[in-house]
C-alpha cells in the first residue's frame, strides 16, 4: 500500500510553499511519525512527519515551489526495507610518485618558462592618471601604498622626487595609455551573487513596505534605570528556576509594563479599520524572535491574565517551536501589540516599524552603564534605550510619551508588577 506525502494546509491564506529540504533520500525506509522533509510558506516554516513506516518515494525535488494539497511523495508500507550496501573491497594501494625537486618542477619539457610581464595596475584615480600623463611615468615602476596596493598620488610624488628625469621608469604618454587601456575591465557579474527571496522574506518585505506607506508611522523614545529590576531578577532567579524549571528574563517584565501602560492608554491596543478604530478588551502580545529564515512574530494570548512563569514558558515554547520548525499559522495571527527585543544582538537604539494592523511596537534595547544624575549627583546606572513606533492617525504623541513613561515607572519600581515566585 503506498501512502501520499502531501503538503498540509496551514492557513486560508496560504496557496502554495517551498520544498526547502528532504531529510531523507529516495528509497531511503522510514519510521512512522519521522521528520521527512521541510517546507516554508511566506508565514511559516514546518516540518512534515510520515504518516507511516514505509518505504520513501520522492516525487518533487528540492527548492521548488508546489500547491498546497501538491503530493510530492509516497511511502509504500509493503515494500522490504532495503538490504544494506555491501561493503567495498579493500583498495591495493599504489605506491606514490617520488617528490619532484624544486628545481626540477621548474623546468618542463618545452624549455624553461619566459617570466610573465609585470601586471599593469589599471585602478588609478583621475589625479594620478592625469600626473602619470604629464609626467610620462610607468606606473609599474612605482610601488602603491594605497588600499590594495593601489597608486595614491603621493606615490608618484614621491616617486618623481626619488627618480631623474629621463630614467628608465619615464615613457611616452601614448604608452602608458595603451597598456592601460589594453588590460580588461573586471566583469561585473564576478562581484554579486543573485539568490531569489524566500517566501519568508518576500513577506517580511511586503509587511515592513505595507507598514511605511498605510500608516503614519512615528517613534518615541525614553531611557529607564534598570538597576532594580536587575537586582529584583537577580534576587529571585534561583528560587524561581527551582519552582518553574525556566529562567527568569527581563521579557516578562516588559510584558507585564506594557499590559499594564496599554490598560491605560487602550487606543495603542486598538486598530484602524476604514474610518472605524477598533478597540480590543483582551491583550494579544506578539514577542519578535529572530531566526536564520527571517523574523517572526508568535502571539502570547490573553497575555494579560499569565503569570510571570507562564509568560517565560510561553517563550520558551515559541522558541522551541520555530527551532523544530513546529511553528503553525495559528501562532502568529491575532496580536494586538507587539514587543522586539533588539539588545540581545548589541543594539543600542533604534525605530521598530509597525507590525500592521497593530497601533504600537515596543522596542527593547542593550542594557549599558552610563554616568546619570540621581538626586544630584552622579552615579553609574546600567540604562536601556526603549522606543515606541506608532500609528498617529489614532494616537497621539502625548499619549505615546506618556505610554513610555508608564513602562518606565513599572521598570524602575519592579514592585508595581505583580511577581508570582
Amino acid at each position: 500500500m503506498k501512502l501520499e506525502i502531501k503538503i498540509p494546509s496551514v492557513g486560508e491564506s496560504v496557496q502554495e510553499a517551498v520544498l526547502v529540504e528532504w531529510y531523507k533520500k529516495d528509497g531511503d525506509n522510514v519510521q512512522k511519525d519521522e521528520p521527512l522533509f521541510v517546507v516554508e510558506t511566506d508565514k511559516v516554516t514546518l516540518e512534515i512527519v510520515a504518516e507511516a513506516s514505509g518505504v520513501l518515494k520522492i516525487l518533487i525535488s528540492e527548492g521548488e515551489t508546489v500547491g498546497i494539497g501538491a503530493v510530492v511523495g509516497t511511502v509504500d508500507t509493503e515494500a522490504a526495507p532495503a538490504p544494506p550496501p555491501e561493503p567495498e573491497p579493500p583498495k591495493e594501494e599504489i605506491p606514490s610518485a617520488p617528490p619532484v625537486e624544486p628545481e626540477e618542477a621548474a623546468v618542463s619539457e618545452e624549455g624553461p618558462m619566459e617570466p610573465e610581464p609585470p601586471h599593469v595596475r589599471q585602478i588609478l584615480s583621475p589625479a594620478v592618471r592625469r600626473l602619470v600623463a604629464e609626467r610620462n611615468i610607468d606606473v609599474t615602476a612605482i610601488a602603491g601604498t594605497g588600499p590594495g596596493n593601489r597608486v595614491t598620488k603621493g606615490d608618484v610624488l614621491l616617486y618623481l622626487e626619488q627618480t631623474p628625469a629621463g630614467a628608465p621608469g619615464m615613457k611616452d604618454v601614448a604608452v602608458v595609455g595603451r597598456e592601460i587601456s589594453a588590460q580588461p575591465a573586471p566583469s561585473p557579474a564576478k562581484d554579486v551573487t543573485r539568490k531569489p527571496m524566500s517566501p519568508i522574506r518576500q513577506r517580511i518585505a511586503s509587511r515592513l513596505l505595507e507598514a511605511k506607506q498605510n500608516t503614519a508611522m512615528l517613534t518615541t523614545f525614553n531611557e529607564i534605570d534598570m538597576s532594580r529590576t536587575m537586582a529584583m531578577r537577580a534576587l529571585f532567579k534561583e528560587p524561581f528556576k527551582e519552582k518553574y524549571g525556566i529562567s527568569l528574563g527581563f521579557m516578562s517584565f516588559f510584558i507585564k509594563a506594557g499590559i499594564e501602560a496599554l490598560k491605560e492608554f487602550p487606543e495603542i491596543n486598538a486598530f484602524v479599520e476604514g474610518n472605524e478604530i477598533v478597540f480590543h478588551n483582551y491583550h494579544h502580545i506578539g514577542i519578535a524572535i529572530g531566526t536564520g529564515r527571517g523574523l517572526v512574530v508568535p502571539v502570547i494570548r490573553n497575555a494579560d491574565v499569565l503569570s510571570s512563569a507562564e509568560l517565560e514558558q510561553a517563550i520558551v515554547d515559541y522558541v522551541d517551536k520555530i527551532k523544530n520548525n513546529r511553528l503553525e499559522l495559528a501562532d502568529l495571527e491575532g496580536g494586538t501589540f507587539t514587543i522586539t527585543n533588539g539588545g540581545v544582538f548589541g543594539s543600542l537604539l533604534s525605530t521598530p516599524i509597525l507590525n500592521t494592523p497593530q497601533s504600537g511596537i515596543l522596542g527593547m534595547h542593550k542594557i549599558e552603564k552610563r554616568p546619570v544624575v540621581v538626586d544630584d549627583e552622579i552615579q553609574i546606572r546600567p540604562m536601556m534605550y526603549v522606543a515606541l513606533s506608532y500609528d498617529h492617525r489614532i494616537v497621539d504623541g502625548r499619549e505615546a510619551v506618556r505610554f513610555l513613561v508608564k513602562i518606565k515607572e513599572c521598570i524602575e519600581n519592579p514592585e508595581l508588577i505583580m511577581m508570582e515566585i
